[in-house]
């Protein structure tokens, strides 16, 4: 017998969940969640149609679901991302920074001591899981957790893959991975991954169930079916071999998306089934350039954190475009809502999107904030396209409101601001030229900051080597 490791706060919230409120089963929707990772937001083809993506499957998803322009995700890298999406909090409520350690990069060039970096989501934190579970559903995972070394403590009935780890060392089996069995020699991760998902829905169809299937997929390591990759190998606009990898990866992983749809309209699921497709981050742009928008993953700018998001409910969304400003913390008010949760479990930063997705309305405007009090070292100084050549992030805080973008950075105590609506790729910073804005939204970005407790990192760094840095910074940009 499994026994779950769960406080006596998360029993009794799930207890609180359980009897709030009851709801009849023809009314709750199935929900089947998507989660790509390391899906930049120009690699599918609706968002980008001109490039080297094919994306058939999603491409037509996109065209009969409500499609999000601006959305973002909760961090620019993987497991703070994830876990802002499972907790419906921003990153200082869970701790989950980064993927450890926090201290990269070069200690000479580090000024300050970065925040303390929690790996595990805390167990006294309800899960988007733990909610659907205490409303009835069968709760399935399937792919990446990284959150802990089991999905099955936190709401998940049913686990395969998920374990504490950011990504397989091959996508081929036998995989050596947890809570999955190697297939066949040569079967491919997200194929069967897929299998699971299409075997698991069948099973639980009479059910309401929630499906979570974060692929692995597209993560590194790059790697590809043969006759997939050849495809691309040659293709006109493939710029080298790991590019064309990279979009052989993103069409096997759009067939297999096309896979689910398919069982979903095979057990006439379609039609009562709320269907989200996402990303956990921008894409690595050494790998995808992520043109018009700024950097890639791991960076702050547009390309790290903005995300392609598309929302399917036949018989309640309407399809179409929505230009409103979203986060990933907005999933768990939104489905609170759609189960009819009157009282959540936890505070919550994220707003509920239902008048977005059911009434056709709008949200007032609000303040959208990332807080990463860490470093995250450069992928490539050419490509990366982030604030200086040995970072992709360097300790700050960052904001949007309405078309204005803030970051600040902590080590120098500055401040870039970009105007989203007509420089998306956030070429020119308006900081010395609009200091008004600039006062007005550091003033609330503050007040944000002590709100919520974000730890911010004031204790210097006494390997730090100024004269060190600027030959590291010479030495990488010379050798590109």
């Amino acid at each position: 017998m499994k026994i779950l490791n769960i406080s006596l706060i998360q029993v009794l919230c799930l207890i609180t969940l359980c009897f709030v409120v009851t709801i009849d089963a023809k009314e709750r929707p199935n929900v089947v969640m998507v989660v790509v990772d390391d899906l930049g937001w120009a690699d599918v083809g609706y968002n980008n149609p001109d490039s080297i993506f094919n994306t058939p499957n999603i491409d037509e998803l996109a065209r009969n679901s409500m499609h999000f322009t601006n959305a973002y995700a909760g961090a620019a890298n993987c497991a703070p991302s994830r876990a802002v999406l499972m907790s419906g909090q921003y990153t200082p409520r869970h701790g989950i920074y980064t993927v450890s350690p926090a201290t990269r990069g070069h200690e000479k060039t580090r000024k300050l001591i970065p925040s303390q970096n929690k790996d595990v989501l805390d167990d006294n934190n309800v899960t988007l899981a733990e909610m659907f579970k205490a409303k009835g559903y069968q709760t399935g995972h399937f792919g990446k957790w990284h959150l802990g070394e089991d999905p099955s403590t936190q709401g998940f009935d049913h686990n395969v893959a998920g374990h504490k780890k950011g990504h397989p060392k091959t996508y081929f089996s036998p995989y050596n991975l947890p809570f999955i069995e190697n297939g066949s020699k040569g079967e491919y991760l997200t194929d069967r991954l897929t299998t699971e998902v299409v075997d698991w829905i069948t099973q639980n169809k009479e059910k309401p169930f929630f499906a979570y299937v974060p692929y692995y997929s597209v993560h590194t390591p790059l790697q590809a079916i043969e006759e997939v990759k050849q495809k691309y190998l040659n293709h006109p606009l493939a710029r080298n071999e790991k590019h064309a990898t990279y979009a052989a990866m993103v069409e096997i992983m759009d067939k297999n998306v096309g896979r689910i749809r398919d069982t979903l309209r095979q057990h006439n699921l379609t039609e009562n089934t709320l269907l989200i497709f996402t990303s956990d981050n921008g894409g690595i742009r050494s790998i995808s350039y992520q043109d018009p928008l700024r950097a890639g993953k791991g960076s702050y700018y547009e390309g790290g954190i903005r995300v392609p998001l598309l929302v399917s409910w036949p018989t309640k969304v309407k399809p179409g475009t929505n230009h409103t400003p979203t986060i990933n913390a907005d999933f768990y008010p939104t489905f609170g809502n759609v189960l009819k949760v009157s009282k959540l479990p936890q505070t919550l930063d994220g707003e509920d999107l239902s008048p977005l997705l059911f009434e056709q309305g709008t949200l007032p405007e609000r303040a959208l904030f990332w807080h990463f009090p860490i470093y995250l070292q450069a992928y490539n100084v050419k490509a990366d396209q982030s604030q200086d050549p040995l970072f992709r992030t360097r300790p700050g805080s960052a904001m949007r409101r309405g078309k204005w973008k803030l970051i600040h950075y902590f080590e120098e105590d500055e401040y870039e601001l970009y105007d989203l609506k007509n420089d998306l790729g956030e070429h020119v910073n308006f900081a010395s030229y609009l200091p008004d804005i600039v006062k007005t939204m550091s003033s609330e970005l503050k007040q944000w900051q002590t709100r919520i407790k974000a730890p911010i990192p004031t204790q210097k760094n006494v390997q730090y080597d100024r004269e060190f840095e600027l030959k590291k910074m010479q030495s990488r940009l010379l050798a590109q």
